[in-house]
């Protein structure tokens, strides 16, 4: 293991992007640009363009672009605006984050939480010593604790030998939220940071961001994952500079100035989070919606509490009322003697479960929800900006599925079971910020429509739209245009395309999330392995395999049947759909490479060194 981290302990995280107020103008200018047109573009499409003849295969695709334009309405609203980078001066006191509170003027209590299961100790180990060279400006109290549910004697060697204080429990109810929730009863900080058992804390995690909580209305703070074993690449103008020449390389260097930033042999499967933390994130703390993402965050504990006693009162006082009417019912009593419903209110107490960590397999982005609509308390969240741990990547496609497919199955329980659109107490952006998330998570059910279409044109000459002429083309390119500009600009300094990419080629995971949901299945919580998994990964990218076979066949079989005139194919449809089909076989083509991805060893390691 000290093999496999050494080449990655230099490594330090990039800056987060900087605020430019000019660029934000700008882009807020596109994406209005790009709304109106896409807006014309969708109009046009229902009311000019359907092919009458085959609405079987006309209305699937424009029921697809559609629901794909309002995701894209939610998309621009989550992005609307950021806010300049700002690190407030640290709180010396628990006076300065909770001027009320009757121990005043006394140092603050920090527990630093390691959350584990079944990972190797000696992962716990080097988060456990980085937690210990934590600094801060003030006199502070920081205590560190591993929260093992997997019970294991090594574990406890572990904390003991590092002198940080060991807890276990005697079940696993609860997964992590339940860890977490007993963790809380054993310990009394007055903010918590949570780590998972690979979360590695910067000295400066504490200092950089209590100060958010100088606002006693300020519940938690999320921090950056940043994945610093992840294969770093090579920048486009440097990778074609040392196969081609310097010509290339300056050649590299204008189209990067052009679109962004572009590297080459980098994360195989789009592990990178900047787009998710320092874009998507972040642009939500003017709504106050920035959610919580577990390892990395930091909890004010009286806010995870009092929502927790919230939250239990109304569920006792709900099963209280149903038992009260059910006596009621049966015992035709318009009234129940004041002793039994104070027995019926402690047996609804004993029954219901305190819970500051929702019990759910998307654990935090429920809680999240819970405490942002605790209106009389008005919590406030924040995403900071700045990287302030490092943690491991998904080092196989089985890893990256079963980290994947808990996202979305976990995100969907929640739209179906308990929709934040509906919760009282969220504001209208919160509950727009919150629906984008889940929204995209519906995302595989059109995305799958726009992988078939191609297909189903080349191979049967069969038309979605009236003609593909210049009318349609007129309508269709200034929208693609405006609104590749206007996300080039709205996510400046990060590369899009493998983002969109992954998420075209997310589609069979997507579907499975969506299916398991509808049909009522539960959501298992699954610890996502830390080390590679050995084995061949191409059984789990068969659809997108099928895709690109698919694809590959339909294109020669439209060629020939526009050479030989045998199928009612045009030159523009053809060229059209190839080009489509192209596209799309690009995203299937950088899962399918993720499924055969095997570390370099001069990059980082395998799994007999981890």
């Amino acid at each position: 293991m000290a093999d496999y981290f050494s080449k990655y302990e230099n490594r330090v995280p990039p800056p987060p992007l900087p605020y430019s107020a000019a660029r934000e103008l700008l882009w807020q200018f596109l994406a209005v640009v790009a709304l109106v047109v896409g807006a014309w573009y969708i109009w046009w499409r229902w009311t000019a363009s359907l092919n009458t003849e085959a609405l079987w295969f006309a209305i699937p695709l424009v029921l697809a672009e559609s629901f794909a334009y309002f995701g894209m309405l939610l998309f621009v609203f989550n992005l609307w605006k950021d806010e300049p980078i700002e690190i407030l001066d640290s709180p010396a006191s628990l006076s300065d984050i909770a001027p009320n509170h009757p121990d005043g003027p006394r140092k603050l209590f920090v527990d630093v939480m390691f959350a584990t299961y079944n990972e190797d100790p000696e992962l716990v180990r080097l988060g456990i010593r980085d937690a210990q060279k934590i600094t801060y400006p003030h006199p502070i109290n920081i205590r560190i604790h591993v929260l093992d549910d997997g019970r294991r004697a090594e574990m406890r060697m572990v904390a003991e030998a590092e002198g940080v204080n060991y807890i276990s429990r005697t079940s696993n109810e609860g997964f992590k939220a339940g860890n977490l929730r007993h963790a809380m009863e054993q310990t009394s900080g007055d903010l918590l940071v949570i780590c998972d058992a690979d979360t590695r804390p910067f000295p400066t995690i504490l200092e950089n961001t209590l100060g958010y909580f100088r606002d006693p209305k300020m519940a938690w703070v999320q921090t950056p994952q940043w994945f610093y074993d992840l294969p770093e690449g090579e920048a486009l103008h440097v990778a074609l500079k040392r196969r081609l020449g310097s010509g290339a390389g300056i050649f590299g260097c204008f189209i990067e100035k052009i679109v962004g930033p572009i590297q080459t042999r980098t994360d195989p499967f789009v592990s990178d989070p900047k787009m998710f933390y320092d874009i998507i994130q972040r642009r939500r703390n003017w709504a106050n919606a920035s959610f919580c993402c577990g390892a990395g965050s930091i909890h004010r504990r009286e806010a995870v509490m009092e929502v927790a006693l919230r939250s239990f009162g109304a569920k006792v006082e709900t099963r209280t009322h149903s038992t009260e009417e059910v006596i009621t019912v049966t015992s035709k009593e318009t009234l129940i003697a004041p002793e039994l419903m104070d027995a019926i209110r402690t047996q609804a107490a004993v029954t219901e479960i305190l819970m500051p960590y929702r019990f759910h397999v998307s654990e935090d982005i429920y809680t999240s929800i819970v405490m942002h609509s605790d209106r009389e308390r008005g919590w406030k969240s924040k995403m900071h900006p700045i990287a302030e741990s490092k943690m491991l990547s998904p080092q196989d496609l089985l890893t990256w599925t079963v980290q994947r497919y808990k996202y979305a199955g976990g995100s969907l329980d929640i739209l179906i079971n308990d929709n934040p659109l509906f919760r009282r107490g969220l504001t209208f952006p919160q509950r727009v910020m919150y629906a984008t998330t889940f929204y995209s998570y519906l995302a595989p059910i059109w995305n799958m429509i726009f992988l078939v279409a191609p297909i189903v044109y080349l191979f049967s000459g069969i038309s979605p739209v009236s003609a593909y002429s210049a009318d349609f083309f007129w309508h269709l390119i200034p929208f693609l245009v405006t609104l590749e500009l206007a996300m080039m600009v709205g996510t400046w300094g990060v590369p899009g395309y493998a983002a969109k990419a992954s998420y075209l080629s997310f589609f069979p995971l997507g579907m499975r999330a969506i299916m398991s949901v509808i049909r009522g299945q539960q959501i298992s919580f699954k610890v996502t392995p830390k080390v590679r998994q050995s084995g061949n990964f191409l059984a789990l990218v068969k659809p997108q395999i099928a895709i690109v076979v698919l694809t590959t066949l339909a294109t020669i079989w439209a060629i020939g049947s526009l050479t030989f005139g045998t199928t009612p194919h045009s030159a523009t449809g053809v060229v059209s759909n190839v080009f489509w089909g192209f596209n799309n076989c690009l995203a299937m083509a950088g899962i399918i490479g993720a499924a055969l991805w095997l570390p370099d060893a001069n990059e980082g390691g395998n799994e007999d060194e981890l």
